[in-house]
Order: structure tokens, then sequence, then C-alpha cells
């Protein structure tokens, strides 16, 4: 594990230790790798159903001969130890035959968003100098194949999500099967169906790289944080322990397996429990509540807008999610009217939770059996508290720390923290000083240790020299009855130099104008603080993990006059 001790530090003392029971304070001993916490789960419940996918069912014993057969497979075409294979798909059992395949071949998974254009995976085979691509027939046919002749890919592997499922929902699994030339490709069912052996002597360890997962982080072109096997399995040990979950338990992927949090808290989370996956192919939220009916998770975990969806749907009832232990939210902290709102609707209580993918998910959580408390100056609902091996600091500009209950940048220290970014030694340098991952979160702590997100640090509005943080505008929008999703950004404005805009999309059958919710915020905000403009849209930009994406609304186009 990481030194997490921080000489001469407020927050060494780690007040929040008071906030955790027992059990989620008790050390943790998590597997030397992804792929051995896979065999462990393997041995102790080879007839566990490892994997449900609409009426498809893989057993933990089947799912270690498939990604054995596919290990063999990439060994035999020549891929060697530490050669990076990107998967491109969405949440099927293709994916984790995939990964575990790699894994197995002792090689490194390169997780690729399915929505990515041509572009973005051209500079992401490139940056990673991939070897091995593991993507849809259907990609490959439109745009991969070209996209990866000019790369150092040599190695494809296609899949067709219809296999393992004979129900073939329309509402998601809407396309039909493409057959590639087969002098360029090789279908991943198929060669997991071969028989291969899984190559010997290329176990993990700890220390190996387990994913080059891209981030944009705070600016400038995608880069490669680089997650060892060690930061997923402490996470996802973390997360079974602390969860309290009996194990077999069954965790439903809400949260997209290629990115972080659908990595950590979904996949290897329920590896670490011997647990079942339930899988949907992607967010639909009609296709989510039945599957919340016929597979009854004990937990799932998702960013807020997906919970604003599903509480969105008429069919929504109280016995959706009456099978669940614990849900948490991440991706970005939930407003406090979301999780009052939800809880009356259905029963549960959305644990908050942060983390960034260089943290690899989850640094900071609302524990099961307790509920975060609301900051009462700001209204901000607290997104948890950190894990006991990890320290989290609040510094200034200058790195220095500030006292509790003030803002500044949120700084992780811990034994989930990554050793930086692929080949970018300067960028490493600058993200990770001494080894402490720098958000570029603007955040504070209260003195029992509960941590507050304010806003990202490049989202603040200057607005004729006041600071607005534009969560502040959207936890006061959520609590309008009518608002569903909202995102708040800075437009130009040759007098404040900068205005506050929003954004809303409504609830079903809700009714509000501009000119209502403007007046709205006025009368709960500063008068500097307010909306000077809201423009009301069916839906709100996201990443494919449900973030809203704010980089867009800021885009000229979506506020030229």
């Amino acid at each position: 594990m990481s030194d997490t001790t921080v000489e001469g530090s407020i927050y060494a003392a780690q007040p929040w230790l008071g906030v955790l029971n027992d059990a989620q304070k008790a050390p943790v001993t998590p597997a030397a790798s992804v792929a051995h916490a896979f065999a462990d789960a393997v041995r102790r419940a080879p007839d566990t159903t490892a994997l449900a996918y609409f009426d498809g069912r893989l057993t933990y014993a089947e799912v270690d001969a498939l990604s054995d057969s596919v290990a063999g497979h990439l060994a035999e075409r020549g891929l060697a130890r530490g050669d990076r294979v990107a998967v491109m798909l969405q949440n099927s059992p293709h994916f984790v035959l995939a990964l575990l395949g790699v894994f197995k071949a002792g090689a490194v998974v390169v997780p690729v968003n399915p929505m990515y254009k041509s572009g973005e995976v051209g500079h992401v085979l490139h940056d990673a100098e991939v070897t091995g691509l593991v993507c849809t027939d259907r990609a490959w046919e439109a745009y991969l194949r070209e996209t990866a002749a000019d790369s150092p890919v040599r190695i494809v592997l296609t899949a067709c999500e219809l296999d393992l499922q004979t129900r073939g929902d329309q509402r998601v699994l809407n396309f039909e099967r493409v057959t590639p030339a087969a002098t360029d490709a090789d279908d991943l069912l198929t060669v997991a169906r071969a028989g291969h052996r899984a190559p010997a002597y290329r176990e993990l360890s700890g220390d190996d790289i387990a994913l080059i997962s891209y981030t944009s982080g705070t600016s400038g072109t995608p880069k490669g944080a680089t997650n060892l096997h060690r930061n997923i399995t402490y996470n996802a040990e973390r997360q079974r322990t602390g969860l309290g979950l009996p194990e077999g338990a069954t965790y439903f992927a809400l949260a997209p397996l290629f990115h972080i949090t659908g990595m950590v808290c979904e996949l290897v989370a329920s590896f670490a429990n011997a647990g079942t996956l339930a899988l949907a192919y992607r967010f639909e939220p009609g296709v989510v509540l039945d599957a919340f009916a016929e597979h009854r998770p004990a937990y799932t975990v998702g960013p807020s807008t997906a919970f604003m969806a599903l509480g969105a749907q008429p069919q929504a009832t109280r016995e959706h999610f009456a099978s669940f232990s614990s849900i948490s939210s991440g991706g970005a902290p939930v407003p406090p009217a979301l999780v009052e709102k939800f809880r009356a609707a259905f029963g549960p209580y959305i644990h908050n939770g942060y983390g960034l993918t260089e943290c690899t998910a989850p640094c900071a959580s609302v524990p099961p059996g307790t509920e975060a408390p609301v900051d009462p100056v700001s209204g901000t609902l607290a997104v948890g508290v950190p894990g006991p091996d990890s320290v989290v600091r609040i510094v200034d500009d200058l790195g220095n720390e500030v006292p509790f209950g003030e803002q500044g940048e949120i700084a992780v220290r811990g034994p989930q923290v990554v050793p930086g970014y692929w080949r970018r030694p300067e960028a490493t340098e600058e993200g990770f000083p001494d080894g402490e991952l720098r958000t570029g979160d603007i955040g504070f702590m209260d003195a029992n240790g509960w941590l507050y997100v304010v806003d990202r640090k490049k989202d603040m509005i200057n607005a004729s020299g006041f600071k607005v943080w534009p969560r502040e505008v959207e936890d006061v929008l959520y609590t309008h009855p009518g608002v569903r999703e909202a995102a708040v950004v800075g437009i130009p404005d040759a007098y404040r130099g900068e205005s506050v805009k929003a954004y809303v999309s409504l609830r079903p059958g809700a009714e509000a104008t501009p000119e209502e919710l403007a007046a709205y915020c006025k009368e709960r905000l500063a008068a500097y603080k307010y909306p000077r403009e809201v423009e009301v849209l069916r839906e709100l930009p996201k990443t494919a993990s449900g973030k809203i994406l704010r980089r867009e609304l800021r885009a000229p186009a979506h506020h030229a006059q």
C-alpha cells in the first residue's frame, strides 16, 4: 500500500475515521491482480452465475474457460506480456471475456468509449501503441478498419452483442449481425469457444499496469491514467467490505464497464464478492427497470442523471428498487433535492461518492447506514468521507493546506492513486506532486472529515469580479418541481465579463418558462448568482458515463445571439 502519511498535516489525524464502522476501518488484503480476484471467485463459487445478460447466464467456471481460450488465442497471435489491447464494447459479457483474456495473456487493457469517433479512437491507438483491438462487428465494418489501418494494431477480435442471449430486446439490441472479412478479424465468441489454453508464466502482480484509462483531466488532449492492478483490487476490496453485502450478491452494471466506476465498483467488486453481475448492454431507463425486476440486484452505482431518468419513468415503482441494500452515485455530486425526491418516491437513499479516473474510482463515499450532511452555509451535500488508508487534503494554489471549512483544491494520497499518466512525465509531475493527486476540484472538509465538492476549478464563473460556482445554482434549480436536469455555465458578457446561464430539461408533463425559472433562482440566490438566461432543452449533453457536459454548453453555438 502507498504511504499515506503527510508530515505535519492537520488532515493526517484522519477525522473521518470516526464516521466509519469497524468493518469499514479494518485492514484489507486485496487480490494481487484482477485476474487473481477472478480466479479466487472461480475456486469459491464455480457454479455461481458470474454474468447475467438479459436471459443469458454464464457461470464463473464457464467465464473462466471462455476467457482462457481468448488468452490462448491472443498469445498464439503474438500478443506479448505488457502489450496493450483496446477494448471498445458496451456492457455485455463480451467485454468481460475480452478483459479477462487480455489479463490472462499478461497484457494491458485500454478501455475505449464505444461512442468515440475515428479521430478519438486513432489518438488512443497511437498514444498507447495498441497491439490488439476488440470491438463490435458493426464498428469494425463502419469505420474502425480504416482507423486501425493507420495504427500499430495487428490483432483484431470482433463481437456481436446479440450473442449470449436470445431475448433481443429491440429497445437496445436494435441492430443486425455483421460478418467481417475473415482475413482481418476473428470473432470473439468463436475464439472463446475454441478451447485454446491460456499461456503459462504470464502471472500479473499488483504493480503491473491493468488499464490505461484515457481522460482529458482538467484540459487538453486525453491522456492515459495508468491504473495498476493493486489500485483496482484495493478499491474493489474496500467496496466489498464497506458495503457488507452477502457473498454471491447481485450487482447491476448501471455505469459503463469501460468507465472506471463501472470497472471497479461493479465488475471487479462483484469478482471480489463472488457475485453475479447483471448486464443490460447500455443505459435505457425502461430496460434498466425491467432488469431490476428480473435480477433483483442488491447494489448499483451510476451517475445522478441515470437516477433522474429512472425516476421520471411513469412505470417506475418502489418495487423496482425493493431489492437494493445500497445504491451509490458517482461521476458528479448529487443535488440534495434529488436525493430527497428519490427517497420519497422509491425508498432508497442515494449514497454520494467522489473519485476520479486517476484515483481508480472512489476516494470518498457516504458509508452504508449513514447519511451525508448538508453544509448549512452553501447547501452543498457532502460527497462522503475518505477511506482509512487515504489522506484527503484541501490546499491553496501554492499547495499549502487550508483549515477545515475553507475552500481549496482537493488533493488525494492513498493506495488507489495511480502512479501517473502513460508516457507523460511532465503531466505526471504536475498532476501528482510527490505522488499526491491534485484533482482540479474545489472543495472543503469539515472538522468531522466529511468532504464537500464545490465545483471544478475551471468551471468557476467570474461575474463582475464575484465567484459563482455552477453547482450552487444547479442545486437551487433541482429544487424546482419541474426540473429534471440542470447545468450552469458562464457566457461572455460585455458588462460583467461573464454572466450566468442555465440549461435545463424538464420532467415529463412539467411546464416551466425560462422567465419563471430565472425568477425562482433570483428569489433564492444573491443577485450576482442567479441566471440571467435560462434555456430549456429536451436533453442535456452527457458523457457515456452520464455526466452532464458543461463544456459543450459553453460552446459558442449554444449561446450565440
